[in-house]
């Protein structure tokens, strides 16, 4: 198992350094932490079969895959996260999930996400090619960044087997039946999820996967103030009826979802003191407002106050 640690690296330079790092064995990233002077981080790297295990210790920081960081060219990968210890608050594809020791969420390395871990934090992420996760999880789009809690289903029994993996690839662990145990692994992991997040029989597994697609669409195009169902629509190469049949099967309009969406954003940077230089109106339209008094007026009707009263009572 291959590990390196932050404090190996040149104090003056060891944020740029640990980037460069991450982003070399794992994913192109931002890290940010709280504070740059005590970051402090680690990383083990094993290999199961096809699947990667890679655990991660680190304080207080953001890990952020946005946009700029997503090349055509790369390859697609499917990480199933496992908080196995500390929490930690991961967005991703218009969720957001708040994990806990025991917790799983997928992420999809095509859509940009932030991952924001807590002191003593400790996640095995387990990294898997789009092909492969889908001979055993045909629509892994559609459960990307909800949160599976340990409580669910077998999550907690998953949970203690594929920390016990780790701690025995740390070992150096391997088997001439690696590739059967990945592959029971992620059988039982599909099945966690199918457990989890029975959206019953009445919705297809072609529907919620152009649901998957609707929403990624949305997502990478967030902040332009044009983006509507029409735009969508026309974007996606679909009609606005087959839109709204998509969407239907979730309860909320597709321009519902878009100002919740856009709302979230919104907040979680008004409540962010590194954007306290910025005013109010600048944050709005930088997530597709073009009307202050509508931006206001929406913030006020989901959050139940101003967003000026807000970012008071946030940051003071």
């Amino acid at each position: 198992m291959q590990s390196y640690n932050s404090d190996a690296l040149p104090a003056e330079t060891r944020m740029a350094a640990w980037n460069a790092l991450y982003s070399r064995q794992l994913n192109n990233v931002d890290f940010t932490p709280a504070s740059s002077q005590d970051f402090a981080a680690r990383l083990s790297l094993g290999q199961l079969g096809p699947i990667q295990f890679a655990r991660m210790c680190t304080n207080r920081t953001n890990i952020l895959r946005s946009r700029k960081h997503i090349l055509p060219s790369q390859q697609r990968l499917y990480s199933f996260l496992l908080q196995a210890g500390g929490s930690s608050q991961l967005s991703h594809c218009g969720h957001e999930a708040e994990l806990t020791p025991g917790d799983f969420a997928l992420c999809d390395s095509a859509a940009p996400h932030s991952f924001t871990v807590d002191d003593g934090s400790v996640v095995i992420m387990l990294r898997i090619d789009a092909k492969t996760l889908r001979q055993h999880l045909p629509t892994p789009e559609r459960f990307c960044g909800l949160h599976l809690r340990n409580e669910v289903g077998l999550t907690g029994a998953m949970s203690a087997m594929v920390e016990r993996l780790d701690a025995q690839l740390a070992k150096g662990f391997t088997s001439i039946y690696g590739e059967r145990f990945a592959q029971s692994l992620l059988e039982m992991l599909s099945m966690s999820y199918s457990m989890g997040f029975d959206m019953g029989g009445d919705v297809s597994a072609v529907l919620r996967g152009r649901h998957a697609e609707v929403v990624r669409y949305i997502e990478d195009h967030l902040r332009d103030p044009q983006l509507s169902p029409a735009t969508i629509a026309e974007g996606l190469r679909i009609s606005p009826r087959y839109l709204r049949t998509i969407f239907a099967s979730t309860g909320e309009k597709v321009s519902t979802y878009i100002i919740r969406r856009r709302l979230e954003e919104c907040a979680k940077q008004i409540r962010d003191p590194s954007w306290a230089g910025h005013t109010l109106t600048e944050i709005a339209f930088a997530w597709g407002f073009n009307s202050a008094a509508h931006f206001t007026r929406t913030f006020h009707e989901h959050h139940g106050m101003a967003p000026r009263e807000y970012r008071r009572r946030m940051i003071g």
